[in-house]
Formats: C-alpha cells, structure tokens, sequence
C-alpha cells in the first residue's frame, strides 16, 4: 500500500531504490507516528471534520497499534512502502472508511516530520540522563584519587604535575559544554511541524495549537514553508551536538589507550574488561575504549554527511530528505550504547601509584621551582633562567611539595562548583 497510489503500479526496480530500507529504519519513529495521529484525530473532531464517535474509534484503533509496537509484535509487510502507509491500512482494516480519515489534512511530508521531531527530542532528553550519569562517575572517580599524582603532557613531553582527580574531572567538565549543545539541538526540534502538509500549508481550517499542545512541544514552527525546511537543519545541528559529545568521549577513550600502555603504566582494568591476542598470550588490549574511539569519530563524520546532502537544496521537500534518518538513528543509537558502555567500565578503572622519582619525570617540578624563587623575590626571567641552566647543567633538583591553590587547579579541584554547572 501507497499513501499517494493513484491507481497505477511503478516499475518494481524504481520502487525498491525509492523505497530503500525505510520499513525497517521506520519502526524506530513507529511510536511517534501513532502519538502524532492521535493528537492529529483530536484536532480534526475539534474542527468538525471527525465526529466524536469516529474520533473514539481512531484512538482505539491507534491504541492498539501502540500495543503492538511496545510488545513488538508490529511489522510493516513488504507491501507497504512504510510506516505511515502501514498504519493507515490498519486502521482502515479495522474500522472501515473512518480509517481513510485520518490522514485528512496531513502529508506524509509533515507526519515523517512531526515523528521524527518527538523522536529526536525524546532520544536528545536520554542522551542528556547518560551524559549526566557518565558526568557523575567522573565526578565521583576525581573526588576518590584526587590525591593521586599524574604527570601532565603538553606536546606529549612531560610537563607539569597533574593528578587523577584533575584528569577525571577536565572530561567532567567538558561534557557539560557538550550538553550545552544537546540542550541547543532539543530546542530546535521542539517545534511543531505538524499542520505543514506537504510545506504549503492546507486549506482546512486546522489548528495547530491543539496539536502543539497535545504532542508537549514548546512552540510551533509557524511558517508551513519553514517547517519543511527544518528538515535536515534539524539533523545537522543534532549531528554538529552529537559529534561535540562524540569529540569528548573519544579523546577520552585516547587518553585510556595511551595510559595503559606499558610506556605509560598509569591504568589498568580488570582482565575480564579487555581482549587477548590470538599469539601472544600476554597482551591485555584496551579494544572497548578503541571501538568507543572509532564509533565516535564516526559520529563525528555524521555532521559533514548531513551538509553534503542538504547543502544546496532549495526550498520545498525533496526525497534526499530521506536519505538523513537512516544514519542520524545509527549514531543517536550507538551514542546511547557508548556513554552506558564508557561508564560501566570507567567505574572498573584501576589506578596505579605513579612513581614521580622516576628520571623520566625529574623535570616535572621546573615550573613549580621557578615560581619558589619568585616568592622568594627573584624575577621571574631571572628564574626561569636560572632553573633552566639547571637543566642544561643537570644539576636540577627537584621539590615535589609544592601546593596549587588557585581555584580549578591540582589541590583545588572544584568539584561541587563543576556539578552545580551541569544544565538542569
């Protein structure tokens, strides 16, 4: 069954490259689409198009098919070109010619849309709780090795003295920059397309307040051409916060790849959270904190895939829409995988004493040495040259009791002040 079948068949090879794999991508949206309709029907009896009694029925009727999805017991046949198309021959199955109603008023243009609205502010909302859960581990890890000594890296050269707690808490920190963006994303998605048609509007007197108010978005997109454009601006900027959050996690997964390397030796896991080799039976590999990194640097390639195919389209619908969902679900999918995943195994982290009397980190303390002299009232040109001739000279000794105060550094964590950042 096709929504716009006017009675002649399509070519069998056209219709399956058109139709592509939206049977199986839709079932995620499936949910959304009975929730539209129900809001839709709601309007239309408000209108005088359904009578309360056809309204009644088309609620249970959609009910049922609700149930279906939740228990997974719904399929959208071969037959049918998709998910919309599937639930209208239900209803229509069972009810009758109330069942032909119910797409009065709408095109499949402004029904994709409004599901994949409540689909991509639903997901965005579960994202933010992982993200927030994932946030709070880290939090929780910085407070417990806090105390724990790490040499910092610029350049990857050792630099300055850092810590665990520092290390735990930067990603912390960062991740609520990356909900700033989630958050910027939910808010361009919580408009109501709905009403749209097929982005000219309808000549039915609709009104989209009810529906708007019904389905729990903030506003409407008000303009019907504008609704329709919002198609594909609202994957690029859910694409532009994923990859943000992506961009995080996988420098982070770097970070733990590199740690626990034998060169670094600061980390380890328990031996069940790692992978073996196939010959040499000593290897302990870090492989889900490398599938973490590469699936989030896919992730972050997701921003670049949606501007390629929506760059210059003009104004008006075009199929190349449907070429965003397929990936766009994938990545919101294996984001909600990767921040359960990280955190689980993050919580198992083992952190090792670092021996900082180690020769590969003699010249860790310079900075701290340089800045005793200046206390001490020499310049600091002065000092920096003289703790420098030191390690030109290699008569440098070092002073490992130095405390950093200030706000935001290793004895100063800050920890209360970065959750209370965290967006509510």
């Amino acid at each position: 069954m096709k929504l716009w079948d006017k009675g002649t068949s399509i070519d069998k090879k056209i219709e399956h490259f058109t139709v592509g794999n939206d049977r199986e991508i839709d079932f995620h949206i499936a949910k959304y689409d009975i929730e539209a309709s129900v809001a839709h029907a709601k309007m239309l009896q408000t209108i005088g198009i359904l009578t309360a009694e056809e309204l009644e029925q088309l609620e249970s009727g959609l009910a049922d098919l609700a149930t279906q999805i939740e228990n997974g017991t719904f399929t959208i046949e071969s037959q049918f070109e998709d998910v919309h198309s599937k639930i209208e021959f239900e209803l229509t199955k069972t009810l009758g010619e109330v069942g032909k109603k119910i797409h009065t008023a709408r095109s499949r243009n402004d029904q994709v849309l409004v599901a994949l609205h409540l689909f991509y502010k639903a997901q965005l909302g579960d994202i933010k709780i992982k993200t927030k859960t994932f946030f709070e581990t880290l939090l929780k890890l910085a407070e417990t090795h806090k105390s724990s000594l790490l040499p910092g890296y610029t350049h990857l050269q050792v630099a300055m003295p850092s810590s665990f707690g520092l290390w735990f808490s930067a990603y912390a920190e960062v991740l609520i920059d990356d909900v700033y963006l989630l958050d910027a994303a939910t808010k361009t998605v919580d408009q109501n397309p709905l009403g749209s048609a097929a982005g000219y509007g309808s000549s039915f007197p609709i009104d989209r307040d009810i529906t708007t108010k019904a389905l729990g978005f903030s506003t409407l997109k008000y303009n019907v051409v504008a609704a329709q454009m919002s198609r594909g601006k609202s994957e690029r900027t859910i694409a532009l916060a994923l990859g943000s959050l992506g961009n995080t996690l996988a420098r982070f997964a770097m970070d733990i790849c590199l740690y626990m390397s034998q060169n670094f030796g600061f980390i380890s896991f328990p031996e069940e959270l790692t992978t073996g080799s196939s010959i040499m039976p000593h290897k302990k590999n870090p492989d889900v904190f490398e599938l973490i990194r590469g699936k989030c640097n896919k992730i972050q390639a997701l921003h670049h895939e949606m501007v390629l195919i929506t760059n210059n389209l003009p104004s008006g619908y075009h199929r190349d829409f449907q070429l965003l969902k397929e990936n766009m679900i994938a990545a919101i999918i294996d984001i909600e995988a990767i921040l359960d995943i990280f955190d689980y195994a993050i919580q198992q982290i083992i952190v090792k004493d670092v021996d900082l009397n180690d020769d590969k980190y003699k010249y860790l303390f310079t900075v701290d040495s340089i800045n005793n002299l200046v206390v001490d009232g020499m310049s600091f040109r002065e000092a920096y040259q003289h703790i420098g001739s030191q390690v030109q000279n290699d008569t440098y000794q070092p002073n490992l009791g130095k405390e950093h105060s200030h706000i935001g550094s290793i004895h100063n964590l800050c920890l209360d002040a970065i959750r209370t950042k965290f967006p509510k």
